[in-house]
């Protein structure tokens, strides 16, 4: 086991780049594989998430060539993919089965798709039962009243299809509406996913800039293959940085009062901006300065610069445009003597720990007063002591706590913290360039 040694306080500033975005990452690489022709996908630090769902589509006959900062995938076409030669592995990584199960689901073979010890207590059953309603055959290990990981998916017989549905999400889910978007491209007449809020929409944008017959009203969105020829168009993507990674390095930046820092090249997509509206409703000083976009996605370079006058005060809409950056928002939030609170929250439950749990044993292993509510937490901020805590196998954990440490007079001992490879290999040469004081030892 590695751990993670810092020590603070710290003053941060420079330039930082960021590992290229998770999400964004995920999609490109599966709908590349079932388009038509060549994509070239150029990438920056790629994390072991994505690296599952690359291998899963290397394992389904797709043809791939990886050099240090390009991916080109040679597509196989909407029905070229083939049968594995065994199960798929999904590593730590939910939305790779999530979205396997989508893409799978209107297949003619059949396939099975495990993962670590995390990922098979997730609860799967929110994808697993609309797809069946569409007829694919799924099955999973029955527990707790939901469907759990490995799932084995029968494959459709010969002359089966698909059935469109209407879908109701009754709570926002991009996995789930983007597993059954994926499942509508080979469905008999449309599929369509309403949910009470917009989720993050990275799928929708990234068919419909492939020609896939995508339409959106408000919060539903639909895709109908009746007239379609099929054929979805290679990509040429320069894949943003990821918004979630970045939201690490703001909040060091805003929790010891730093700067100036630079962030380039990071994916400003409105469906996940929402923590920085809410470091900008904590008193957080930075700039978005606007570069364009690729591949239907908008990109910007970040310029922060000091600390923070408030808590924060997070739910509804702006949870679901924050939900993987709830842990870099505690960090922040950990400096300042005021109450936060996040509610309608209950996702993070089942994310890759219990996230309102550790979150709420983090801050007070450092001295700050915390408690778990049903849906979220509440906690109040002042000054910190040092610690030596668990990430619990969590990234997000880990460099939450990192984040802490650099506010702490002291040195502070992450335990467990290979896992934030997931999805921010560089971190930590990244807070040192920035003048951190950390150190991984094994």
């Amino acid at each position: 086991m590695s751990s993670l040694f810092v020590r603070g306080p710290a003053r941060l500033r420079g330039f930082a780049s960021l590992p290229s975005d998770k999400s964004v990452a995920h999609r490109a690489l599966l709908l590349a594989g079932i388009a038509t022709g060549t994509s070239r996908i150029r990438v920056r630090d790629l994390g072991g998430d994505n690296r599952s769902t690359l291998a899963a589509i290397e394992a389904m006959g797709i043809r791939t060539s990886c050099g240090a900062s390009e991916i080109v995938v040679e597509g196989a076409g909407l029905r070229g993919l083939r049968a594995p030669g065994g199960a798929l592995d999904a590593g730590n990584s939910g939305t790779t089965m999530r979205l396997l199960c989508g893409l799978l689901a209107g297949q003619a073979f059949a396939a099975r798709i495990g993962g670590d010890a995390s990922l098979t207590r997730r609860p799967m059953g929110r994808v697993v039962l609309p797809l069946r309603q569409m007829r694919a055959r799924i099955e999973g290990r029955e527990e707790g009243g939901d469907v759990r990981p490995p799932l084995v998916l029968e494959g459709l017989r010969p002359g089966e299809r698909l059935r469109g549905i209407e879908h109701r999400s009754p709570i926002p889910s991009a996995q789930v509406k983007s597993a059954l978007l994926l499942a509508g491209l080979y469905a008999e007449g449309q599929t369509l996913v309403a949910e009470p809020i917009v989720s993050r929409d990275h799928t929708e944008r990234a068919l419909r800039s492939m020609g896939a017959p995508i339409a959106t009203f408000g919060a539903s969105v639909g895709v109908d293959p009746e007239g379609w020829d099929g054929r979805l168009s290679p990509m040429d993507l320069d894949l943003p940085g990821d918004l979630s990674a970045a939201a690490f390095l703001l909040a060091a930046t805003f929790a010891t009062g730093s700067g100036p820092v630079v962030i380039d090249g990071v994916g400003v997509n409105p469906t996940r901006t929402g923590i920085l509206d809410a470091f900008r409703d904590m008193g957080g000083r930075f700039t978005v300065v606007p570069k364009g976009d690729s591949g239907g996605e908008p990109v910007a370079e970040i310029h922060a610069q000091g600390g923070l006058v408030g808590g924060a005060r997070v739910g509804g809409e702006l949870f679901v445009r924050l939900v993987d950056e709830v842990p870099a928002l505690v960090a922040a939030a950990a400096t300042v003597d005021s109450v936060t609170e996040v509610r309608d929250a209950a996702e993070l439950r089942v994310k890759e720990s219990d996230r309102i749990a550790l979150l709420v044993s983090l801050v007070r292993a450092f001295g700050l007063e915390a408690e778990e509510l049903a849906d979220g937490l509440r906690m109040r901020g002042g000054r910190t002591r040092p610690a030596r805590v668990s990430s619990g196998g969590d990234h997000r954990i880990a460099m939450a706590a990192a984040v802490l440490g650099l506010v702490t007079e002291g040195e502070t001992v992450v335990d467990d913290v290979a896992c934030i490879g997931t999805s921010f290999p560089g971190f930590v040469a990244t807070m040192r360039t920035l003048g951190a004081d950390m150190e991984e030892r094994s």
